[in-house]
């Protein structure tokens, strides 16, 4: 009957449910040589004599499912029913058709393999299980989705093998973090080698994680949203860029048409007016040449008439005649045209040459504006820093000029800091004799960051192109053109240019950074932070020479200790 009993509910409910009630809880297979233990538990004899034999130094014997302990050890005998039962199941399993392909997937090089899958080819496992310590495919994982007490196990997906996850030395799951060695442990090195430390267990360690995942999420969300906005704007600032240059090409090619259209022009004209002026003077030379052809013949016939009379025999009438003859040769020579003095077209070729020598001056001062204007319409690929580390990546070696210095500033320190001094440098060409500041050896193109610091009254954070004037009272860096300032004193800032000043505000500082891109034609004065730079000014213009940083100090001669520095940031 009991027999019988046991195979009613295999004809009714099928093999799928049948092979879960008969299944070893340790090794997740049908029953192999079935015990039933006292509490009622069913294991193969050869799995719970084996869980048995690893606590038989401990003396504690219980069941692996309800963990009811028994003392002392118990006997096992053979379920001879159950075998009966789990026989007929196993014939069973055997004449059933395989399952599909597709319901098993094959083990990759980088999958966890199932721990129960027999012969040559073992499938790819997709749940591993914390509690058996064991990685299952979906064939083999289906007990602890059915057995009641296999469902309480925790179950993870098999993303790594669980060797991993254990520890070498005790061979249990490693579930506590050492934060003072920074590593995962197991239960005993808790409290052995790592007695004493700052512990955290794993589900604890997990919220953290889970917490400190959700705001880097965040985080990272917020910033693609900032960097899809900035690709957006970039791609606008692209088509703007385009249809601008499209324009400025179409631009230039009308104003270059219109000046070649005038000097050709203006060519016209000239050679009309060479044409011109040549025809009338080659009419005005005919004129003149047959007048003096006629004159000619006029004077060759009163030559024959004056040798006529000077053979003739009758006096009186030779008398008459002279006299008559002299008067009318007076007449004659008073009706001669003449010539004029010879005159070409070289004077009008000398005007074309002194044009062409005009219009080759101004291109050539308007084409370094030109072609720095073009340059400054560019993308920067990188963006421009904002704490003081991406600053340094721009940083760069500076060197006081000891020629530009001011003659009572004294330069020292490998010639980054200069203080004032009682006795006079010598004179020098590009000395600066009216102000107390000195330029760097180093002209910059490029990126660049750099940082100054002072100890007076004011200090003048600046850059200027070489040509800057030395010894008039508008060399003072921001007085003219070819300088910008940043005047950093007790009470706040100002920023000159060309003479004209900006008030700025901002936090007091003793030292000030200096960022320059070049190309992009932009000039930052910063207050220096650890964190997040201040932007105290900032300057947008097209730089057409290469620009020096300069220092300058206001102090009266009797202030103490002061001085004005290049701070050192680089090797």
């Amino acid at each position: 009957m009991a027999g019988k009993q046991q195979h009613q509910p295999e004809e009714q409910c099928g093999v799928k449910l049948d092979q879960a009630q008969f299944c070893c809880s340790i090794c997740l297979e049908l029953l192999k040589d079935p015990v039933t233990i006292h509490c009622g538990h069913n294991y193969c004899k050869m799995c719970i004599e084996s869980y048995w034999d690893q606590r038989e130094e401990k003396g504690e014997f219980s069941c692996p499912q309800c963990r009811e302990t028994f003392s002392p050890r118990p006997l096992l005998k053979r379920n001879n029913t159950l075998s009966e039962v789990v026989e007929k199941l196993r014939t069973q399993q055997r004449e059933m058709p395989a399952p599909p392909a597709a319901a098993v997937a094959c083990v990759g090089p980088d999958d966890v393999t199932c721990d129960f899958c027999s012969g040559t080819k073992p499938n790819k496992a997709t749940m591993s299980c914390l509690t058996c310590l064991a990685s299952y495919c979906p064939a083999h994982l289906e007990p602890h989705c059915t057995v009641p007490v296999l469902k309480k196990h925790q179950l993870v997906s098999a993303t790594v093998p669980l060797q991993e996850k254990m520890c070498t030395k005790h061979n249990k799951l490693t579930e506590i973090y050492c934060v003072t060695d920074q590593q995962l442990v197991c239960s005993l090195c808790a409290v052995e080698e790592h007695k004493g430390h700052e512990t955290n267990p794993v589900s604890v360690l997990k919220a953290m994680m889970e917490k400190y995942l959700v705001r880097s999420q965040r985080k990272i969300q917020k910033t693609v949203q900032q960097r899809e906005k900035e690709l957006q704007e970039l791609s606008q600032a692209e088509d703007s860029l385009k249809s601008c240059a499209l324009t400025a090409l179409k631009d230039s090619d009308q104003i270059f048409g219109e000046l070649i259209a005038s000097m050709q022009r203006r060519r016209s004209e000239v050679k009309q007016l060479i044409r011109d002026q040549e025809k009338t003077a080659v009419a005005q030379a005919e004129e003149l040449r047959l007048r003096l052809l006629e004159e000619i013949t006029k004077l060759w016939r009163r030559n024959v008439e004056l040798n006529e009379l000077s053979h003739a025999d009758d006096h009186i009438l030779l008398i008459k005649v002279t006299f008559l003859s002299l008067s009318t040769s007076c007449d004659c020579r008073g009706l001669s045209p003449g010539a004029g003095p010879l005159r070409s077209f070289t004077e009008v070729t000398d005007c074309l040459s002194d044009l062409r020598d005009k219009l080759e001056i101004v291109l050539s001062d308007a084409w370094p504006r030109i072609s720095a204007t073009v340059s400054y319409v560019e993308f920067s690929v990188l963006p421009a820093p904002t704490t003081r580390q991406e600053f340094l990546r721009y940083c760069c070696p500076l060197t006081l000029d000891v020629t530009t210095n001011y003659p009572y500033l004294h330069p020292i320190a490998d010639n980054l800091r200069v203080r004032p001094t009682a006795s006079p440098y010598s004179a020098q060409p590009d000395r600066f004799s009216k102000f107390a500041q000195v330029l760097c050896k180093e002209g910059l193109s490029e990126r660049c960051y750099w940082e100054v610091e002072w100890h007076a009254r004011t200090l003048s954070a600046a850059v200027a192109y070489s040509d800057i004037d030395r010894t008039s009272d508008e060399s003072q860096f921001g007085s003219n053109d070819k300088s910008w300032s940043l005047e950093c004193g007790p009470h706040g800032y100002t920023f000159r240019h060309n003479n004209v000043e900006t008030n700025v505000p901002g936090p007091g500082s003793s030292k000030i950074g200096v960022y320059l891109d070049y190309k992009v034609g932009t000039l930052c004065f910063y207050h220096v932070s650890d964190e997040v730079m201040v932007l105290l000014h900032r300057v947008q213009t097209t730089f057409i020479q290469p620009l020096y940083p300069g220092l300058g100090l206001n102090y009266e001669w009797y202030d103490a200790g002061v001085f004005a520095q290049l701070v050192k940031l680089w090797e």
